[in-house]
């Protein structure tokens, strides 16, 4: 039996047949609010309204734990403290919340979320270095003499060479990342309730999405080459100083609009893998729930992103000077060596700095971006409410009938 969170979205049933554990709102024939939701008559959930009936008759709201005997005894002004059976409150989530939920999560289950991102990485860094080492070109010499048409000459081929050095590792790399999400979604999505989960378990969640995943990371990918071919193509083919300057306005555009395709796309990992839709659908939910919050997206994931940076740049200068030490390579020749020439010892090396960030960073970059989608469901859906029903926290009526 298959006792996940089956995050589906209001209203509708999951794509496969799947029989989801979260209970979506039901809609009473008498036309009143469906569970799960609110009227506008009716508070937000989440802030504390006087109960109808304050002397304690049929109707009434039960105390609230903590608060002194019930909503009479609360501070003016004061709400309830949030439920929390799991890594996060059940209520619309701070940027701390969001970054602690993610590291709390991967530390209660760090043999499954590490695990598994400890076997995509050494995977994925294998074939970057074989690539490196066999199959990209080198790269453009550029002569620090050169002036004017030369110099320009010079720059748009080191342009070209290292945009095609850095695809291949991009691709994987997008790849590896979308994968590890898939799994660490369903961590999240236990953890977020306090459930127990495995590996086996995760995988048996995330195994039926893996064709759907494929076909996400493939149009993902697909949209930001296109957005790269479209900006730099002209400019690299017209070479010269026309083509410099065109190549550096198209490479101003890409700035803008990858970015905005990858915040707007950021959670549909998260949707394609526990509302269980296709991949459009899983598109189109992401575009809506980042829809009025891209500002707020961007810039949690830009930290989480930064923080995996750093991480990164620590575990590579104490690999640079463990390097330097036993002589695999000097420090005076790391900035001017190239992946053709470089030998094995230091490939190797590398790689194995690569997979430890890589193991760490994969994880958690995913948990936020999981914990983004759980979050903006509680701001837009009410989704706190299911979440408090599938957790059988007390107060909540779990056995609401479904529509």
């Amino acid at each position: 039996m298959n006792d996940s969170p089956g995050w589906a979205t209001p209203g509708s049933a999951p794509s496969d047949g799947q029989e989801a554990a979260i209970p979506r709102p039901s809609e009473p024939k008498d036309g009143s609010a469906p569970t799960g939701q609110w009227s506008p008559e009716q508070p937000p959930p989440g802030q504390w309204s006087p109960p109808s009936n304050p002397a304690g008759g049929p109707g009434a709201r039960p105390p609230a734990p903590g608060w002194g005997g019930g909503p009479q005894h609360r501070p003016w002004g004061a709400q309830p403290p949030a439920a929390k059976p799991g890594v996060v409150p059940l209520r619309p989530l701070g940027l701390g919340e969001i970054l602690d939920g993610s590291v709390s999560a991967l530390r209660a289950h760090w043999r499954t979320a590490l695990g598994f991102s400890l076997a995509v990485s050494v995977v994925v860094q294998i074939a970057v270095v074989l690539m490196q080492r066999y199959l990209l070109p080198k790269p453009t010499n550029i002569d620090p003499n050169a002036s004017g048409t030369e110099a320009l000459r010079q720059a748009s081929e080191s342009l070209r060479a290292a945009l095609v050095s850095l695809t291949p590792a991009v691709l994987l790399a997008l790849i590896a990342t979308l994968f590890t999400t898939s799994v660490i979604t369903v961590v999240i999505s236990r953890s977020v309730l306090g459930r127990p989960v495995t590996l086996a378990d995760a995988w048996t969640e995330v195994r039926p999405r893996i064709l759907p995943l494929i076909g996400l990371t493939l149009l993902v990918m697909l949209m930001l080459m296109t957005v790269m071919t479209v900006s730099l193509g002209p400019g690299l083919l017209v070479g010269a100083e026309a083509g410099a300057a065109l190549a550096l306005f198209g490479l101003a555009v890409a700035c803008v609009v990858v970015p905005w395709l990858y915040v707007t796309f950021a959670l549909a990992t998260p949707a394609l893998v526990l509302e269980r839709q296709g991949v459009i659908t899983a598109l189109r939910r992401s575009a809506k729930l980042v829809r009025g919050a891209w500002w707020r997206t961007f810039g949690i994931l830009a930290l989480s992103q930064l923080l995996a940076l750093l991480l990164s740049l620590v575990v590579s200068t104490l690999l640079v000077v463990l390097m330097a030490i036993g002589d695999a390579v000097g420090i005076s020749d790391f900035p001017a060596a190239d992946a053709a020439s470089l030998s094995w010892p230091f490939l190797i090396i590398t790689g194995i700095g690569e997979v430890i960030v890589s193991t760490l960073a994969y994880p958690f970059v995913s948990g936020v971006m999981a914990l983004l989608y759980v979050d903006q469901r509680i701001r837009r859906e009410a989704l706190d409410l299911d979440l408090a029903r599938a957790a059988g926290l007390p107060g909540h009526d779990t056995d609401t009938p479904r529509s």
